[in-house]
């Protein structure tokens, strides 16, 4: 259940991104990739200073959409999941789709591999500032139940903030603040 998401412009340009392959082998050079057809085709051709082809990369992120460097870095960006990673920048939505596997598999728990959507994970995602302003919204929409006649302003705000602590955390992605939980 998504709750307050903004649409932004759309999806990311995976063009955009810069990516750097370094090889674990030290007498190899890396290279820079943009996309997964990019990497494989470079990959292919990287041999080290004895001519001998290079296996394996520590895949690195140099440039691209703030949204992109998160999920990467929550993904564990690798040769593995290399290709998904691609396929979620050029296809998901970065306010929903991603932010919602960023939450899942960085924080959650969550696993991420080729079969991977982001509908596949239950979170809870509030777009707030804090949890003070997280509280006002759950009273506003009832979700603690009917406050009858209860002034507004007798309600103990920091307190219910504290409370939704417990079960709910916070992570700021790109200057936004974003308040979640996992189902």
């Amino acid at each position: 259940m998504t709750h307050h998401m903004p649409s932004t412009a759309g999806q990311s340009d995976s063009t955009s991104l810069v990516l750097y392959a370094q090889p674990y082998d030290i007498s190899a050079t890396g290279f820079y990739f943009h996309d997964y057809a990019e990497y494989r085709s470079k990959a292919k051709t990287c041999r080290n200073a004895y001519g001998d082809p290079v296996e394996e990369y520590d895949l690195q992120f140099i440039d691209g959409e703030p949204i992109d460097c998160a999920l990467a870095a929550a993904i564990g960006l690798t040769q593995a999941n290399c290709k998904a990673f691609f396929e979620a920048v050029r296809s998901w939505d970065d306010d929903d789709d991603k932010l919602r596997v960023i939450i899942a598999v960085g924080d959650c728990g969550y696993s991420f591999d080729d079969s991977t959507k982001a509908d596949d994970f239950d979170v809870d995602i509030y777009d707030v500032e804090s949890f003070v302003e997280l509280a006002q919204l759950f009273i506003d929409e009832g979700v603690f139940g009917s406050l009858g006649d209860l002034p507004y302003a007798y309600i103990d705000f920091q307190a219910i903030a504290r409370d939704l602590t417990i079960d709910y955390s916070e992570l700021e992605i790109d200057g936004r603040t974003i308040i979640y939980r996992c189902g």
